[in-house]
């Protein structure tokens, strides 16, 4: 069955804003759980405009589901990861003056450097997901580093302006879902899914998990954590 791993980065948003100690996204992670969240993502950026070290020890030591780390393919995080030791980390690009993850690692252009962080961190029990665009290149390369798992980009399906191109994006997710199947990968996907736009992405065959954090954490400001996670776990059985 398709699972849903909750994004809590912006809990932290909201805390940093103030530099304060609320909201503490460890409390979210809870709340999160009991509302029926079946993972709990953050991502440790190298500026620590939100999530911090700190953040990532104590989910470590109290999330019950799976804590997935997204990070950057670099030493100090692949360090941090090593220590804490989360269920899975996802390895993203990441850009200091971007404000969200603008697409896909490109595997191809960095193989050798992105395989011996792959190896590193699984020789250490801890599998390696790649959050990659659903291209054909990009697959192939994850498929040759060895990562267990890859996270499809899903920005330009939510990002499109008509039916059409939206169809035409769902295609490619799509096939890019079945070629890294057949390959042996097992397919994630997540960036800009909404309480609007998920069912379809969620209906694609294979599909294992969707990571889905700033439409959770909006409506969570609204309504509050759980009822905010227990509608997008409706929204993506289509009701």
């Amino acid at each position: 069955m398709l699972t849903l791993g909750v994004n809590i980065d912006h809990i932290a948003t909201i805390r940093q804003a103030r530099r304060t100690v609320e909201p503490d996204p460890v409390a979210a992670a809870v709340l999160a759980e009991l509302a029926g969240a079946d993972g709990i993502t953050v991502h440790l950026r190298e500026d620590r405009r939100h999530i911090q070290d700190r953040d990532v020890h104590l989910l470590r030591q109290t999330v019950r589901s799976h804590l997935n780390l997204e990070m950057a393919a670099i030493d100090e995080m692949v360090n941090i990861a090593l220590e804490v030791k989360p269920d899975y980390v996802t390895l993203v690009p990441e850009k200091r003056e971007e404000v969200t993850t603008e697409g896909g690692l490109n595997i191809v252009a960095q193989s050798d450097r992105i395989g011996e962080i792959v190896d590193k961190l699984q020789s250490a029990g801890i599998p390696v997901s790649l959050f990659i665009d659903a291209d054909e290149a990009q697959i192939a390369e994850s498929v040759k580093v060895q990562a267990k798992f890859i996270e499809l980009h899903t920005g330009q399906y939510a990002e499109a302006k008509n039916e059409a191109n939206r169809q035409k994006e769902l295609t490619i997710l799509a096939k890019g879902c079945a070629q890294a199947i057949e390959a042996g990968l097992r397919v994630n996907a997540g960036h800009g899914l909404t309480y609007w736009n998920v069912y379809p992405v969620a209906c694609i065959p294979g599909m294992e998990e969707l990571n889905i954090g700033h439409t959770i954490i909006s409506r969570a400001a609204l309504v509050g954590i759980e009822r905010a996670v227990r509608e997008m776990k409706q929204a993506m059985q289509g009701k």
